[in-house]
C-alpha cells in the first residue's frame, strides 16, 4: 500500500510533537511565549522591522465565513489552513486555493475553494468552488473550460501565475473524478476574467507514475507522475518548471523525488530536465558557489523558492535526502540557471537535520544560517535580498519544532540575517490589537503559510499551521503585514 504525503508529514510532525515538552509544551501540544525580538510593549509606533496583525482569528481551527460568491463581503474569510497554493497577481493581490484545514463546518479536511484577498482594501472574496471539504473533481473535457468544471479539493499543489494574470495549478493531494484520494498529477489553468477552470493535462486519477521520456526532449507522451509539496517556478520565456516533491517515481514507486520538468504553455509539451527518474536521489554537492554539471539537490519536498531578476531559480531546504542518503529537514541554498542547465550550491549543509546558527539579531555574519526546515514562506524583495519565515525544522538549540523566525540572504554577500523572530522553537502569536502596529506583536511559529509582496512591495503573510494566541496548535487564518 502506498504511503500517502499526509502520512509522509505525519512522520516529522511527531517528532516535532515530542519536542514539545523540552520547549515548556504539554500534551495537549501548547506553545511557550517566547519574545523573538526583545522588544515589549512602546508608546511610540515602531518605524521598521515589525509585524502588524491585520485580520483573521488569533485563534486555530476557525471556520471560514464565505459571504457571496464573487463579491467582496465585510466579514468574508477563508477558513484556517495550510499547505494551499498561492498566487500573487500583477495587482499585488493574494489568491489562494485549497489546502488542509477548515470550511463552514467544524470538521478539517481537503478544500477546493479558490479566495482573493485584495490588499488595499483588506478585504477577502470568495471567487468559486465549494464551502464543504473533501469534494470531488469534475474534469469535463480535457482543453475545453466550463462553468462546471473544478479541481478536486487539495493540498500541496504546485502553482504558476501566467503572463496574462491567469492561474496555474499541478498535481497535489487530493480528490480525483472517482472520489478517490491520494496524489495528482493534472494540470488546471483558471482564468479570472470568465472565473472558468480548464483541464489542461495530466490524468483524471490519481497516483500515476511518471513518463520520463527522453532526458531533454519534449514529447506528447511526456507527464510527471503524481506528486505533492514540489518546488515551481516560472521563466523569463513564460515556461514553467517543477522540482521533486512526495509522489509516483516512474517505476510506480512513491518516495521523495528530485527530478526537474519544464512544461511550456505554447506547446502543450512537458521535458524532463534533470534529476533522476527513480525516488529517493541523493543529493551531490561540489563547493560552495560553483556552477557544475555533476551538481544536484537531493530528494525533497516542501523547499522555499524565489526567482531573481536574472531569471534564475533559487531554493532553500525543504525535507529530503542529503549527500549521505539520510533524511530529514535541509538548510542548504541552491541556485539554478536555466541558460546554462547548472545548479550551484550556494549555502547550508550537505547534510541534514542542521541547528540554526543566529548570531547576532539585524547583523549578517558569515557563520549565520538558519536551521533545516521545510513549509517555510519566503518572498524576493526590489533589491534581490531573499527573505525566509518559519517552517517546521531546528531551532538555536537543536530542537526540531514549528518555527517563527525571519531570516534575509543578501546573495552578492553570501550571508544570512537573523532579523527578528525567536530563536526557539515552538512560540505562540502575539497579537496585539488588530491594525495597530508594536514592536512586541509576532506571527506565531507556524509551516505552509501564504506570503506575498502587495503593490508596494510590503510583505503579507496568511495562515499555515501552528500557534496561536494562546498557545494551541493548529490551522490558522491569520493575516499579518510585515514592515521592514
Amino acid at each position: 500500500m502506498k504511503k500517502t504525503p499526509a502520512r509522509v508529514l505525519i512522520g516529522f510532525l511527531v517528532i516535532i510533537a515530542s519536542s514539545l515538552a523540552a520547549c515548556g509544551g504539554g500534551s495537549s501540544g501548547s506553545g511557550t511565549a517566547v519574545s523573538g525580538s526583545g522588544g515589549g510593549t512602546s508608546s511610540t509606533p515602531p518605524t521598521s522591522n515589525f509585524w502588524t496583525w491585520i485580520g483573521g482569528s488569533s485563534s486555530a481551527a476557525g471556520g471560514a465565513t464565505y459571504g457571496t460568491e464573487g463579491s467582496a463581503t465585510a466579514g468574508a474569510t477563508p477558513g484556517s489552513r495550510h499547505v494551499m497554493s498561492t498566487w500573487r497577481d500583477p495587482n499585488g493581490n493574494l489568491w489562494i486555493y485549497g489546502g488542509l484545514g477548515f470550511g463552514t463546518g467544524s470538521s478539517s479536511g481537503y478544500l477546493d475553494d479558490l479566495w482573493e484577498y485584495q490588499a488595499a482594501s483588506k478585504q477577502w472574496i470568495w471567487v468559486s468552488g465549494s464551502s464543504a471539504v473533501n469534494t470531488t473533481a469534475v474534469y469535463g473535457t480535457q482543453g475545453t473550460g466550463s462553468a462546471t468544471t473544478l479541481p478536486g479539493a487539495r493540498e500541496g499543489a504546485a502553482q504558476w501565475i501566467d503572463a496574462s494574470g491567469n492561474l496555474w495549478l499541478f498535481g497535489g493531494d487530493g480528490y480525483d473524478a472517482t472520489t478517490t484520494a491520494g496524489e495528482l498529477n493534472d494540470l488546471w489553468e483558471f482564468n479570472p476574467a470568465t472565473g472558468v477552470w480548464t483541464w489542461v493535462s495530466g490524468a483524471n486519477a490519481t497516483n500515476s507514475a511518471g513518463v520520463y521520456g527522453v532526458q531533454g526532449i519534449p514529447a506528447a507522451g511526456n507527464m510527471p507522475g503524481a506528486r505533492t509539496y514540489a518546488a515551481s517556478w516560472i521563466d523569463q520565456a513564460g515556461n514553467f518548471w517543477l522540482f521533486g516533491g512526495v509522489g509516483i517515481d516512474s517505476a510506480g514507486n512513491q518516495g521523495q523525488l528530485n527530478d526537474l520538468w519544464k512544461f511550456s504553455p505554447t506547446t502543450g509539451l512537458w521535458v524532463w530536465v534533470g534529476g533522476s527518474s527513480v525516488a529517493g536521489a541523493l543529493g551531490t554537492y561540489s563547493a560552495h558557489g560553483v556552477a557544475s554539471a555533476s551538481n544536484v539537490p537531493g530528494s525533497r519536498f516542501s523547499p522555499a523558492t524565489w526567482v531573481d531578476s536574472a531569471g534564475n531559480f533559487w531554493m532553500f531546504g525543504g525535507s529530503g535526502t542529503d549527500s549521505l542518503g539520510a533524511n530529514g529537514p535541509l538548510n542548504d541554498l541552491w541556485q539554478f540557471t536555466p541558460a546554462t542547465g547548472l545548479w550551484t550550491w550556494v549555502s547550508g549543509s550537505s547534510t541534514a537535520s542542521p541547528i540554526g546558527v543566529y548570531g547576532t539579531e539585524g547583523s549578517a555574519a558569515g557563520a549565520n544560517v538558519p536551521g533545516g526546515r521545510f513549509g517555510a514562506s519566503g518572498w524576493i524583495d526590489a533589491n534581490g535580498t531573499f527573505w525566509v519565515f518559519g517552517g517546521a525544522g531546528f531551532d538555536s538549540i537543536g530542537t526540531n519544532g514549528y518555527l517563527g523566525d525571519l531570516w534575509s540572504f543578501n546573495p552578492t554577500s553570501g550571508q544570512w540575517t537573523w532579523v527578528n523572530g525567536a530563536p526557539l522553537a515552538n512560540t505562540i502569536g502575539s497579537y496585539g490589537t488588530a491594525g495597530t502596529a508594536a514592536t512586541a506583536n509576532a506571527p506565531g511559529s507556524r509551516y505552509g503559510a501564504a506570503l506575498w509582496l502587495d503593490a508596494t512591495q510590503k510583505p503579507w503573510l496568511f495562515g499555515g499551521q501552528g500557534y496561536d494566541a494562546s498557545g494551541n496548535l493548529g490551522e490558522l487564518n491569520d493575516v499579518w503585514q510585515y514592515t521592514k
